[in-house]
């Protein structure tokens, strides 16, 4: 009796062991449970990676442009370009901003801070547009010239101007724009058919230097 417990007993010690050993081997064949898992690794950032490196617009006077110079706090900033088309900038001093875009701006701006800064990274953009303006004359409650930035439309350009004043011709107003080759195109816009849904097409985006004329 006492050699079957015995036997027994070390039969069942070995079944145990080879389970142990089988499962540690099947954690270690399989990576995914051999601990926590992998965190992805970071990647640097480029600074210059998505840069808005703008080319088309034409910065004028009054315009406020925002300028940052990676890594150097101090003289980044928005800065509004003067009445003589310049704007200043610690160490870099006066650069001229009006007639040019905002990427020969940058170019500008690195070429003076190279002096004082290894490789300076400059990005302009466009914070806020002040130089694009249109008029609005006639029988208006304020005519004169506007920021194109609060005008979006005739209608808002109308509003802008307090409204109509008294016998002003609603049904024969339009708008002045000046063409690429040079002439004038004449746009019609009748005010009442427009605000009565009749016309809607008429609400014409206004563009810079577009004359609103309310007989």
């Amino acid at each position: 009796m006492r050699n079957k417990f015995f036997l027994s007993a070390t039969l069942a010690m070995s079944c145990a062991l080879s389970g142990l050993l089988w499962g540690q081997s099947a954690v270690s064949a399989n990576p995914r449970r051999s601990g926590p898992a992998a965190l992805p690794v970071a990647q640097p950032v480029n600074s210059t990676a998505n840069k808005p490196h703008d080319d088309s617009f034409v910065i004028g006077n009054g315009d406020v442009l925002a300028i940052n110079v990676w890594k150097e706090p101090d003289i980044s900033r928005s800065v509004p370009v003067r009445s003589d088309g310049k704007i200043s900038l610690p160490l870099a001093g006066e650069v001229e901003a009006t007639g040019r875009t905002p990427l020969k701006v940058e170019r500008d701006i690195a070429g003076k801070l190279a002096s004082y800064i290894s490789e300076p990274e400059v990005t302009v953009m466009v914070e806020q547009i002040n130089s694009e303006k249109f008029n609005i004359l006639g029988r208006v409650a304020k005519p004169g010239t506007y920021s194109l930035t609060n005008a979006a439309t005739v209608l808002d350009a109308i509003a802008l101007a307090g409204g109509f004043r008294d016998f002003a011709k609603q049904k024969s107003i339009y708008v002045l724009r000046e063409m690429p080759d040079g002439t004038q195109a004449r746009i019609a816009f009748n005010y009442k058919a427009v605000v009565h849904g009749k016309r809607p097409g008429q609400n014409i985006r206004l563009r810079p230097h577009d004359t609103v004329v309310v007989p």
